[in-house]
Parts: C-alpha cells; sequence; structure tokens
C-alpha cells in the first residue's frame, strides 16, 4: 500500500496518465540539468544511425550495381562498406554506455535521498506507525527505478535513431517504400500505446497488493501475543486469506494484459513486412529495384522491427513498472525537497533518563552469611519443586535437562546462573508449566502442574520474560491485566517500590494510552515488573525481565520484587542478582550446583569463573546505562530458546 492507504486515508484512484503528468515536470527538470550528457549521447546514437543507413543502402546498391549487373568487384566493395560500418559499432556503443552512466547513477542517488527522506519524516510525524516498505523502497525499488530508466533511455534512444537511419535509407532507396512501410508501422505502435494504461493500472494493483501482505505479515509478527491473548486467530486469518487472494486476482490481470500486449507486439512487428511483401508488385510497376527491395526488407528485418520490438517491451514492461515505483517515492513527499539532506533529529533526553533511585544495600562481605527462609511451625509445601526431570527438543536430541530435581521454598529468592545455552530459559518454562519435560513432575504449592489450564496456572505463578509484554491500552489496564480488582492505594504503592512514576507521568498518567511501539524495551520492562508485582500469583520467574534496565533501576525492581509476599526465581545476568539471592543455582550441563554466594564460590569452580567474567565486565564497564552488558546474555527469546535446543551436555 502507499503511504497514504497506510495512515488510512481514501486515495483517489490514479491513472497512468495522471502519474505521468505529475512526473514530467520533474523530469524534465532532472533532464535539463544534464543537458551536456545528453547531447553527447544525442551525438554518439547519431553515429549509429549512419551504421543503420549504410547497413540496407550499401546492400541494395551491391545487389543492384555489382551482382544483378555483373560487376562482381563493385558488389563487394559495396559490401565491404556495410562491413566495416558493422565493425565501426563497438566503439560506439562503448559511448552511449559512458553517457548513459551520467544520466542514471544520479537518479539513483536522488531516489535514495527521498526514501530516507520520506521514512524519517514519516516517523517523526507518528512514532507508532512501522513503515515495513521503507527497507524495499531503498533497496530493491530503487534499483527497479535505475534499471528501468536506464532500459528505456537505452531502448528508446536506439528506436530514434535507428528509425532515422531507416526511414532515410528508404527515402533514399526509392520514396514509394515510405507509403508501404509507415502506416502499419504507425498503426501498430498507436495499437499498442492504448494497452500501456490499463497495463500500467495492473501493474499498480500488483504492487499495492503485494505491498498489502507484506505490510499485513510485519502486523501479524509484532502482534502475535495479543492475536493469541485476545482469541481473534479466525479473524486475523480471514483477513490475511482476503489479501493473499486479492494479490493472486491482481497477478492473473496483470499477466492477462501481458498476453494483450503481447498479441498487440506481434502485430506491430508483422504488419510492416506483410504490407511490404504484398505491395511488390506494385512497387516493381513504379521502378523500384529488386535491391532497393532487398534494402527495404533488410532496413524492416534487421533495424526497424528489432528496434520497434525492444521498444514496445522496455514501454509495456519497464516503463509501466517505472510509473508504479515512482509513485512509491512520489506519495507523501511531494512537497520533501529532492536534493535536500535530512538532519536527524535527537530523541528527547527526559524519554531516556533513568529516574534517581535509592542507592542498593551493600552486599555482605566474604565472612557473612545471607538469612535463609524463616523456620516454618507446621510442614508447607515448596513454593516449586521438579523431581527427575528430563527434557529434550526433540528425539534423538541431547537433553537440555536430564534427571534435575530442585525445591524452592515459599518466600525463598532464588537466583539461577550459568553460560550461554545451559538451559536456564528452558528451566523457567518448564516451571511456569509452558513446557512439558519428557519425564519427571513439576510441583507448584505441592500440586502438579501437568494437566492444568491457563487460567489455574496465572493463579500459581507469573513469568516475566525479556521481551516484556505491552498491549495497545491505558497504562492502568496494562498494570492491572493480572489484578483488575486492585485498589487505587495498592497500584500507586506498587508503582512507587517499582520506580516507574516519572515513566508514567512522561506517558501521561494512568489513564494515558499506551502505543507498544513507541516504548523503550527498558520502558516494557518497567511496565512489565509493576504488572507482576500486583499480581496475586505465589511466584514470580524472572526470565532476564530485567536485562534492560540499567543497574540501578534493577537492583531497585529486584528487592522491590523480593519484598513482595511469594517467592522470587530470577535468572540472573549480574553478580549482584546473584548476591541479592537468598541461593543461587548453577547449570553447568552434568553437574548443577545449588548453595548460597559464599558457599558456590568455595565448591563450583564454574560459578567462580562467572564471577569473574561479570567483575571484569563491571570493570571495563560491560554494564551501560540501558542494561545491556558484554556478558552476551542480552539476547532474544527466541535465540535462546536456539541455543537451549543447542546444549551439548545435560544437567542434572
Amino acid at each position: 500500500m502507499t503511504g497514504r492507504a497506510r495512515a488510512g486515508v481514501a486515495e483517489e484512484p490514479r491513472d497512468g496518465r495522471g502519474t505521468l503528468r505529475r512526473l514530467l515536470p520533474e523530469g524534465r527538470r532532472f533532464l535539463l540539468r544534464r543537458k551536456g550528457a545528453l547531447v553527447r549521447l544525442g551525438g554518439w546514437s547519431l553515429l549509429e544511425s549512419a551504421q543503420t543507413f549504410l547497413g540496407g543502402y550499401c546492400l541494395a546498391r551491391a545487389l543492384d550495381r555489382g551482382f544483378l549487373a555483373g560487376d562482381t568487384r563493385t558488389g563487394l566493395l559495396w559490401l565491404a562498406v556495410a562491413a566495416a560500418a558493422i565493425l565501426a559499432g563497438g566503439p560506439l556503443v562503448r559511448g552511449v554506455f559512458a553517457q548513459l552512466a551520467a544520466l542514471v547513477e544520479p537518479l539513483r542517488d536522488a531516489l535514495v535521498r527521498r526514501a530516507v527522506h520520506q521514512y524519517l519524516r514519516g516517523a517523526l510525524a507518528d512514532p507508532a506507525r512501522t513503515d515495513s516498505g521503507a527497507v524495499s523502497r531503498l533497496t530493491h525499488q530503487t534499483e527497479i527505478v535505475r534499471d528501468s530508466f536506464a532500459g528505456l533511455v537505452l531502448t528508446a534512444r536506439s528506436f530514434v535513431f535507428t528509425a532515422l537511419g531507416a526511414l532515410a535509407g528508404l527515402l533514399a532507396l526509392a520514396p514509394q517504400l515510405l507509403l508501404v512501410v509507415v502506416g502499419p508501422l504507425v498503426l501498430g505502435l498507436a495499437l499498442f500505446l492504448a494497452t500501456l494504461a490499463p497495463m500500467a493500472a495492473a501493474q499498480r494493483a500488483f504492487l499495492d497488493a503485494d505491498e498489502a501482505v507484506a505490510d499485513r505479515a510485519g502486523a501479524l509478527g509484532a502482534g502475535l501475543r495479543s492475536i493469541a491473548a485476545c482469541g481473534t486467530r479466525a479473524e486475523a486469518a480471514d483477513r490475511t486469506e482476503r489479501l493473499i487472494a486479492a494479490g493472486e486476482r491482481t497477478s492473473r490481470v496483470l499477466a492477462r494484459w501481458a498476453a494483450v500486449r503481447a498479441l498487440a507486439l506481434g502485430v506491430a512487428g508483422q504488419l510492416p513486412v506483410v504490407a511490404l511483401l504484398v505491395a511488390t508488385p506494385w512497387l516493381l510497376r513504379q521502378g523500384v529495384t529488386a535491391g532497393a527491395l532487398i534494402g527495404a526488407l533488410t532496413y524492416l528485418v534487421q533495424a526497424l522491427l528489432p528496434a520497434l520490438h525492444t521498444l514496445m517491451t522496455a514501454l509495456g514492461a519497464a516503463g509501466t513498472r517505472l510509473l508504479v515505483v515512482l509513485e512509491r517515492f512520489e506519495d507523501g513527499a511531494a512537497d520533501a525537497p529532492l536534493m535536500t539532506p535530512v538532519t536527524p533529529v535527537a530523541p528527547d533526553a527526559a524519554a531516556t533518563r533513568t529516574p534517581p533511585v535509592p542507592p542498593v544495600p551493600p552486599a555482605p562481605g566474604p565472612g557473612g552469611t545471607r538469612p535463609g527462609p524463616l523456620p516454618r511451625r507446621a510442614p508447607v509445601p515448596p513454593a516449586a519443586e521438579i523431581r527427575a526431570v528430563t527434557l529434550a527438543y526433540g528425539p534423538g536430541a541431547p537433553p537440555v535437562l536430564a534427571g534435575l530435581d530442585l525445591g524452592v521454598g515459599p518466600g525463598e529468592h532464588l537466583a539461577v546462573v550459568g553460560p550461554s545455552g545451559i538451559g536456564k530459559s528452558t528451566l523457567t518454562g518448564v516451571l511456569a508449566g509452558l513446557l512439558a519435560p519428557d519425564r519427571g513432575t513439576v510441583l507448584l504449592a505441592g500440586e502438579p502442574v501437568a494437566g492444568r489450564t491457563p487460567s489455574e496456572l496465572a493463579a500459581l505463578r507469573v513469568l516475566i520474560p525479556q521481551q516484556a509484554y505491552v498491549f495497545t491500552g491505558t497504562v492502568r489496564e496494562n498494570l492491572l491485566h493480572l489484578a483488575p480488582g486492585t485498589s487505587p492505594s495498592a497500584l500507586v504503592r506498587a508503582v512507587e517500590a517499582l520506580g516507574v512514576d516519572e515513566l508514567i507521568g512522561r506517558l501521561g498518567g494512568l489513564d494515558a494510552l499506551v502505543e507498544p511501539a513507541t516504548l523503550s524495551q527498558g520502558e516494557r520492562q518497567s511496565l512489565a515488573l509493576c504488572r507482576a508485582h500486583l499480581s496475586p500469583a505465589p511466584l514470580m520467574i524472572l526470565d532476564e525481565a530485567t536485562c534492560h534496565l540499567d543497574p540501578v533501576a534493577e537492583a531497585r525492581a529486584e528487592l522491590a520484587l523480593a519484598e513482595r509476599p511469594g517467592t522470587l526465581i530470577v535468572v540472573a545476568h549480574r553478580l549482584s542478582s546473584a548476591r541479592r539471592a537468598d541461593r543461587v543455582l548453577v547449570l553447568d550441563g552434568t553437574r548443577p550446583a545449588y548453595g548460597t554466594h559464599e558457599e558456590l564460590l568455595v565448591r563450583s569452580a564454574l560459578y567462580r569463573d562467572l564471577v569473574g567474567h561479570w567483575l571484569s565486565a563491571e570493570d571495563g564497564n560491560g554494564a551501560d546505562g540501558s542494561g545491556t552488558d558484554r556478558s552476551g546474555t542480552n539476547r532474544s527469546a527466541e535465540e535462546r530458546n536456539t541455543a537451549d535446543r543447542g546444549a551439548t551436555g545435560p544437567v542434572g
């Protein structure tokens, strides 16, 4: 779809003539700025027309004055002149292409600038809208224009100067030949030109349908979670199928007009030859010689008709494609200067500034110990427990988790650490009930996870992945999604505890509309963590859910979530996260380790390596203000799942 169509503004029907009228003034200005290249191109082409003239004329004279007159030597001399003209064509072609580059490359550069200008203007005017056609305009469509324009210039130039040389040759041989040939040529060309407008309309409809399918695919990819959450799979599939069907219809219409164009091309290409053959007796009675007739046939078959065929093919394919693609650069940018560079606008500094938070309490020294869970007066089942769990991604694949046992007590704060791809995200998926193990049992609050409905699982645990989910709605609706009955005072306390009050104020308050595409990854994570804080679920699982926050904001969020009633499991990617936990689980393939930070420093070589890596990263400013460190843990969920599937050793 065009830029205006994507924005929801109705477009008036446009035909090829209207587009041509809009583009011609700018095209004239572009060519006038390059008059020197045009003059040089015309000079080289004029020499080519002389070559065309000599080809048929020399053949006619070789027959009439040489071979048919019994003078072989004269005939051979005329043929030698024709051969010399053909051999001289090599340097002429080189000169033509040198001047062609002086016309084509500046056009491509100007279109690249315009495509970037269009995208930046659209992004600044409406940051929430994603123009999925911008990359196509910047790469594929600019190359289409470049190639189509070069082909049109070559073929139009070739036809004009070839026709000039051929018609001059026909006139020199016998003026009567023009009466026979010119009429059918003009008629066939007129019939072909009549198909250009509908052909351009069909090409435009095909590209519109193609871009609509691409836009739809992009929108579906970005909104899959919303579609699944709202249960609108059938509606989304139906709309997509209608777009695909429309694309199929437009491709068929385009194919039909291509067939009509080929038919017109055949008529224009063959009718002049037929007319010449039919008129041969009359031409002979008018005194036209046999050599002149052969020369005329040579002009038609070897020069004029091939040039006409190439011109029609170029106009029918490259010409209509050029007009349609140029519309993409015209839409929404009619007032954009073609050659003016665009100055990027710096983002609002306030939009990326992290609010100040109280300093993090210092971690205990080497000899200190962290308090464990409070003693219970009566036996209480673990908040989360897995027994002899084994899971592999596919038959024959090595298990990611192998015979793993784990128990997390109520109110405990557990950190899970390990190398990339070792199975941390797989473990969180198993605990949350999203992945079913091949063997073993998963219990939440003493109850099996297997067989539970999504609503039952939501009452037992809340999982926040790295790619935080925020839906289109008000800030209040996003925060209360898991706890719609939360009181206003409890909502305010959660907002203050997580430190998202400044973010909410910047968005316009609790009742402001949230557009997910306008939020940074860190802002999405802040809102998702506040939503999880309000959830009544007794178990909270954070799978690198703070990786886009800076270290201070991450510490504030984890401390607030740890003080929340319930159990907290955190996949840690910083040393500070591991030290804040009551206990740490180290996944290291076949020998998982479990204990406090101090205990694992003694017992686990892998944990010591991880701590050393974290410390060196912190010393080297590995963690920046965006929460992205250099340990390689800031990956998408898809990358982590792919890595987990490729783990080389089991855990347990």
